[in-house]
């Protein structure tokens, strides 16, 4: 029986460009380019590429603007999910990265110090992988042999590469999995020639439906 898991980030949002710390209070949604970016991907979706049973999003403004059209896309309602927001920025949340920055000083330190909280009433990198985790865990469980799209964040794509490996927090220290906005990131579980069932990373940063966009940038 296979399992896939499609992990698709949200578009541009201004708190990616202006940059803000986007929890709910600094997320003000996508920017222009953000809703051209979803656009170009529910054409895409539309085609018919993904056969989804199922749709989860994160309840963050950025995702459920981009989960409304990938819904409409693949035709199946949203099953609105708090535990795959991004990490939670607490007192930090709304502020301009640089004035966070400098009232929190421990946010220098996010992946150094695994357990420490980016700022008062926020998440740790540690505590946002457990929750990350038991996220995805949930969604595989509760959806095992059939296919599962999520729209979501940054942050919880890449803790999918460390919970799909096994890897603890100290991981995140020395290694990445950005992702583009509107990416897709797709993990199959399958079993293996031996009987064993194994998760398969099939693609990751999958994004080729923007180069719409860039061409038609180049003849406008």
């Amino acid at each position: 029986m296979t399992t896939n898991l499609y992990l698709i980030r949200h578009g541009e949002a201004f708190s990616n460009v202006e940059p803000i710390m986007g929890g709910m209070r600094g997320d003000r949604g996508l920017t222009d380019r953000g809703f051209a970016q979803v656009h170009a991907l529910a054409r895409r979706l539309a085609r018919g590429e993904i056969v989804a049973d199922v749709l989860y999003a994160s309840t963050l403004p950025r995702a459920r603007m981009t989960a409304e059209p990938v819904a409409e896309a693949l035709n199946l309602s949203i099953h609105w999910d708090d535990d795959l927001q991004e990490l939670r920025p607490g007192e930090a949340d709304g502020m301009h990265i640089d004035e966070a920055r400098a009232r929190f000083p421990q946010m220098s330190l996010f992946f150094k110090e695994y357990f420490t909280p980016i700022a008062p009433g926020g998440e740790s990198w540690a505590g946002f992988q457990f929750r990350a985790s038991a996220a995805l865990e949930r969604l595989i469980t509760r959806h095992h042999g059939q296919t599962i799209v999520a729209v979501c964040h940054g942050g919880i794509v890449e803790v999918s590469f460390l919970f799909m490996l096994g890897l603890g927090p100290h991981a995140r220290g020395r290694n990445a999995f950005h992702v583009q906005n509107t990416a897709i990131t797709h993990w199959r579980q399958m079993t293996s020639r031996d009987g064993r069932m194994e998760w398969q990373l099939i693609t990751h940063n999958d994004c080729w439906h923007l180069h719409e966009l860039e061409s038609e940038r180049d003849h406008a």
